[in-house]
């Protein structure tokens, strides 16, 4: 069994999910990046499928970019320009194929954070 990756994004100022946040997902290697996908998160913060999918899925490092700063300025977050965060990427690795990887982001105007959720 393969495994997929998935994501959810809380906006912790708001209290809320964060619905209509844009996320990409890239693969690495020496050849260089690679673009996988690219999604929005629903109301519920999370996206409608799993950004990358089991049929998909293999290990290797990826880095997922979120669109934070087009997110901020919409809910009216923002504050003055240049924003203190704008695009948030977070790299990690996929050492299991046949595991389910969730990376989740915690999100404020002047502050983040992520981990390996379930």
């Amino acid at each position: 069994m393969s495994g997929y990756l998935t994501t959810h994004v809380l906006d912790t100022a708001r209290g809320l999910p964060a619905a209509g946040l844009k996320i990409r997902l890239y693969r690495l290697d020496r050849a260089g990046r690679v673009k996988l996908a690219e999604m929005a998160t629903n109301s519920d913060g999370r996206t409608d499928s799993p950004i990358l999918p089991k049929e998909d899925f293999a290990a290797g490092t990826y880095e997922l970019v979120f669109a934070a700063g087009d997110y901020l300025r919409a809910t009216g977050q923002s504050g003055a320009e240049p924003l203190f965060i704008d695009e948030v990427p977070i790299r990690f690795g996929i050492s299991d194929a046949g595991a389910h990887y969730h990376v989740p982001l915690l999100l404020s105007p002047y502050g983040y954070s992520t981990y390996r959720g379930s």
